[in-house]
């Protein structure tokens, strides 16, 4: 269940990724400030590193069934990690709405334990393998 729902997860925030630069670049390009754009960018780069990053989760949580609760986590931490950081990001970039700066944090502590879940389950997972 894990490996098939959130592959597509992990695509569809990948595939969002793309639309959203390719939106940047072309047509926020003209309206926004540069410093608006790079932060538009950085919630793309990030959200396409994330969603490459639960497709990974997704994929190892065949090889790690003992540890398929840290993987439904990381794959979780990670989804939530993304909507807020790239989306307070692009909401900020767009609205210039400084306040939303302050959820991006947020969104990097959802990382950071999203990984930390992923490399828990490696080392659980990993036990007794050559």
């Amino acid at each position: 269940m894990l490996l098939k729902k959130y592959v597509g997860i992990g695509a569809v925030v990948a595939g969002l990724a793309v639309a959203f630069g390719a939106f940047g670049a072309h047509s926020l390009k003209e309206t926004l400030s540069e410093h608006d754009l790079e932060v538009f960018e950085t919630g793309v780069r990030y959200q396409m590193y994330h969603g490459l990053g639960i497709l990974l989760v997704a994929l190892l949580s065949e090889r790690l069934p003992s540890a398929l609760k840290l993987t439904r986590w990381s794959a979780r931490l990670l989804l939530i990690g993304t909507v807020l950081f790239s989306g307070s990001l692009y909401l900020l970039a767009l609205s210039g709405i400084d306040w939303l700066g302050a959820i991006t944090p947020l969104g990097g502590v959802a990382f950071l334990a999203g990984w930390a879940c992923l490399t828990a389950a490696a080392i659980k997972g990993g036990r007794g393998e050559a």
